[in-house]
């Protein structure tokens, strides 16, 4: 039953992902729209019906059940020790990240300079620090999830700001699949924490989008990097012609 519940949960996240509405969704079943929110409110769908949702979202049951096995709990923040680990070996890291795109060993080896038993090794060493689970046949099974958190002036984030930041916004963003915008204005704290909730559900369609093109071919996929940043800022040279606060003589 539980797994049940999790496939209609997965139905219905794919529908909204998808912008497929419950009106639609019955007009393809031939249900009413009432029937429809019936039944996903109950949970129960038989495997005909199944069939017949998965038909019209260009899906296999198969896909919903490996939706939801890559949907199971995994790690959402490393331990200092493991990132340390990560930061400190470039191959290390390298593989990590690989690994946590999907790519199986084989592809691996086949893309980057290793032999197959240094990936074997960097693999072993990834399963001894908690990223993955390796398998037989070298196969990886992430213990990580996608959109997991970086630790809060943690070793990762101070590899990205001393590493990365400076070389991924050392671009004009002019080319084919890149793109730049930058906007000011003086927000409220309310409007601030709604576009941080907007940019969360922005960060959940990324990697909804990553799990679906999973089953492309490896060489039709571009290695994407996506950043999102907002905090009340304004430039240096601006902060200083700022006039300073008038102190309230009635203290």
């Amino acid at each position: 039953m539980a797994q049940a519940s999790q496939l209609i949960d997965l139905v219905k996240k794919t529908l909204r992902e998808r912008g497929q509405t419950y009106a639609g969704l019955a007009q393809g079943i031939g249900l009413s729209e009432s029937s429809v929110k019936r039944l996903f409110s109950k949970k129960k769908l038989s495997l005909e019906r199944l069939e017949q949702i998965c038909a019209l979202l260009d899906l296999e049951i198969s896909d919903l059940l490996e939706l939801a096995q890559a949907a199971e709990a995994r790690i959402t923040e490393l331990t200092e020790k493991q990132e340390s680990a990560l930061v400190a070996d470039q191959k290390l890291l390298l593989v990590g990240l690989l690994a946590l795109s999907n790519w199986t060993a084989a592809e691996i080896l086949q893309t980057y300079r290793l032999t197959e038993p240094e990936l074997v090794q960097i693999l072993a060493r990834l399963d001894s620090i908690g990223v993955i689970d390796l398998l037989p046949g070298n196969r990886i099974k992430l213990k990580l999830a996608r959109n997991f958190a970086w630790r809060k002036g943690g070793p990762l984030q101070r590899f990205f700001e001393a590493r990365v930041q400076r070389q991924f916004f050392e671009s004009s963003f002019l080319g084919s699949g890149e793109l730049r915008l930058m906007v000011h204005a003086s927000l409220s704290p309310h409007s601030n924490a709604l576009l941080q909730q907007r940019m969360k559900k922005i960060a959940e369609e990324f990697d909804a989008l990553a799990e679906e093109d999973r089953r492309l071919a490896r060489k039709t996929l571009l290695g994407t990097t996506l950043v999102l940043a907002l905090r009340p800022w304004e430039l240096g040279h601006f902060s200083e012609l700022r006039r300073q606060p008038v102190e309230d003589g009635n203290g």
